[in-house]
């Protein structure tokens, strides 16, 4: 029986050093606290991609992810996607998105987003993109998105049902 122990342990150990690493790239810019930054894998030829993170605001003031950048992409925007009459529509948020003291805001895949255009490589799983976000108070961060599979609905993994996927299948003239 000193097996079950001797398992239990290494458990345990596995699993504080897992939630060490992940604690370790959570990115703080003034009264931004920036975590789970990650993006979607692309096929080859693909000449966009999303990216999605979650900033908590821990300030008293608000501030505004005016826009993104990094050689990953020729541009990135921030995007919000929407229902319109039972329509999915994207549009560029032209004046950024507005983190409220006090709160937190998650871009996810079919929500607020980085939209990252004229892709220079595919976005192969497994590999960090660095990007720099641009804030109108906290300036210019550096993150890191980590790159998980083909239509992976959150960081890690999870559901593959490609909705609001940015891999290249969409026809962005028709927007």
């Amino acid at each position: 029986m000193k097996t079950l122990p001797r398992i239990l342990a290494l458990a345990a150990l596995t699993a504080a050093l897992v939630s060490t690493s992940a604690r370790a790239e959570d990115v703080k810019a003034g009264d931004l606290v920036i975590t789970q930054a990650w993006t979607r894998a692309t096929p080859n030829g693909a000449k966009i991609g999303g990216g999605y993170l979650t900033i908590e605001n821990k300030g008293t003031t608000p501030d505004r992810l005016v826009s993104g950048s990094g050689d990953v992409a020729g541009k990135i925007e921030v995007h919000e996607m929407s229902m319109d009459n039972g329509v999915m529509k994207m549009r560029a948020l032209d004046k950024g998105l507005t983190i409220e003291p006090g709160k937190t805001v998650k871009l996810a895949p079919g929500g607020y987003h980085l939209m990252m255009f004229d892709l220079k490589n595919p976005l192969k799983q497994g590999d960090k993109v660095p990007v720099t976000l641009e804030f109108e108070k906290a300036g210019k961060v550096s993150v890191s998105l980590d790159v998980q599979a083909v239509g992976a609905q959150a960081p890690g993994g999870g559901d593959r049902s490609g909705h609001g996927d940015h891999s290249g299948h969409m026809d962005m003239k028709k927007m």
